[in-house]
This record gives C-alpha cells, sequence and structure tokens, in this order.
C-alpha cells in the first residue's frame, strides 16, 4: 500500500517536472520569436523612417537647387540683358551725337580755316552782300567743310543768307550781322584754303574788286551751335 502511494507521488513529480520544463521551454521559445519579433519590427521601422527621411532631404535638395537654378538663370538674364541695354544705350547716344553734329545742335572743334572780310572806305570798292558770303559758303561745302558759320552764326542746310536792300544789312538765320565778317569752316585745312585762294577761287576774285579778305588756317577752329528750331514745312 505504501509502496503504491510512493510510486504514485514520484509519477505526480515527474509528471509535473515535465510539464514544467516544457512550460519553460515553451516559454523560453516564445520570448525568442518576440525579442525577434521586436527587432526585427525596430530594424524595419528605422529602414522606413530612414527612407522617408533621406526622400524628404532629397525632396527639399531638389527644391532649393531648382530654385539655385532659376535664381542663377535670372541673374545671368538680367546680366545679359544689362549689358546688352547699356551696349544699345551708348550705340543710340553716339548716333544721336552724330545726328546733331550733322543738324549743326551741337558746338564742334577741329582744323580748318578763318576767313575775315572787312568793308573799305574806298567807295570804288563793291560793299559786301549776302551773295559773296553766300559764294564762299558754297565753295567750303564743295570742299568737304564739316561745319561753317558767319559771325557765329552756324549754317545748316535750311540756313538763309540774304541781303536786305532798303536797310543795307544781311541777315543770317534770320539775324542781322555787321562787318567784319568772320567766316569759320571746319575741315582739312589745307584743301579749304586751296579751294578759296586757287586761280579763279572766291577769295581771289573778291581781291581782284579790291574787297578786303583774308584766309589763315587754324589747328583749332570752334564753331557754336545752331539755336534756332529746325522746323519742317512739307515733310511728315
Amino acid at each position: 500500500m505504501k509502496n503504491g502511494m510512493k510510486k504514485g507521488k514520484i509519477t505526480m513529480i515527474i509528471t509535473a517536472g515535465i510539464a514544467c520544463f516544457a512550460l519553460v521551454l515553451v516559454m523560453t521559445m516564445q520570448f525568442k520569436i518576440v525579442n525577434e519579433a521586436d527587432i526585427t519590427s525596430i530594424e524595419n521601422m528605422r529602414k522606413s523612417e530612414l527612407s522617408t527621411e533621406l526622400a524628404n532631404w532629397k525632396t527639399r535638395y531638389d527644391e532649393v537647387n531648382k530654385q539655385y537654378e532659376e535664381t542663377t538663370a535670372m541673374i545671368e538674364e538680367y546680366k545679359n540683358n544689362k549689358e546688352s541695354n547699356e551696349e544699345t544705350s551708348n550705340l543710340m547716344d553716339s548716333e544721336l551725337e552724330q545726328i546733331n553734329m550733322s543738324l549743326g545742335k551741337t558746338d564742334v572743334e577741329g582744323q580748318g580755316v578763318i576767313i575775315s572780310i572787312k568793308e573799305t572806305d574806298n567807295e570804288e570798292v563793291e560793299k559786301i552782300t549776302s551773295d559773296d558770303l553766300l559764294v564762299i559758303v558754297n565753295a567750303l561745302k564743295l570742299a568737304g567743310a564739316e561745319a561753317i558759320s558767319i559771325n557765329d552764326q552756324r549754317i545748316i542746310n535750311m540756313s538763309d543768307i540774304v541781303y536786305i536792300d532798303a536797310a543795307s544789312v544781311i541777315r543770317v538765320n534770320g539775324e542781322r550781322i555787321l562787318a567784319p565778317y568772320t567766316i569759320k569752316a571746319i575741315g582739312d585745312s589745307s584743301y579749304l584754303e586751296s579751294s578759296l585762294i586757287g586761280n579763279g577761287g572766291a577769295i581771289d576774285e573778291m581781291k581782284k574788286k579790291g574787297q578786303d579778305v583774308t584766309i589763315d588756317k587754324e589747328n583749332n577752329v570752334t564753331i557754336s551751335k545752331y539755336n534756332g528750331d529746325i522746323e519742317t514745312k512739307y515733310m511728315e
């Protein structure tokens, strides 16, 4: 009887021990699985977060790079436009200056000749008329004069040189001028001089009539600009 009871206890103890061992084994395996699952989850989560963060940084970089490229392009365009505008402005200023010089609207200076014409006390000598001045001006133009003035009245294409018989006065550009008359011309001084004093030249012809005319070559002749308004009647 006692032997049977001892065997039963031993069997229960062994069974309980096996059960506990099995339980511990199962629990150990579960912990291992849980730990492995957590590490995998964490690693996966880190990879996902890193990928997301990397994608965000790439997006930011692309945006900043795009803005940089756009800003660089704008600066380059502005630079090109500025240089182009400056070049265009300088070209326009140069052309405007040339036009104003051609129209007589600017003061000019350069080599040329100065012609002095005086009235004489000899009553037998013809008085200076607008025709005398006009002949000299036309000869200077044909000789290549780039600018001409009479008593500081700038001669332009629309200038008038007229003699008023009733008043015995000469008017240039509508302004009365008095003797002595000073005609200035800018151009090749030697060529301008030879065109006037050569055989049959305007100054030679005036001297033959007894008129007091001299011509001097100068290295620096200054001619003032035309101060009147340039108006057209028929051009539109």
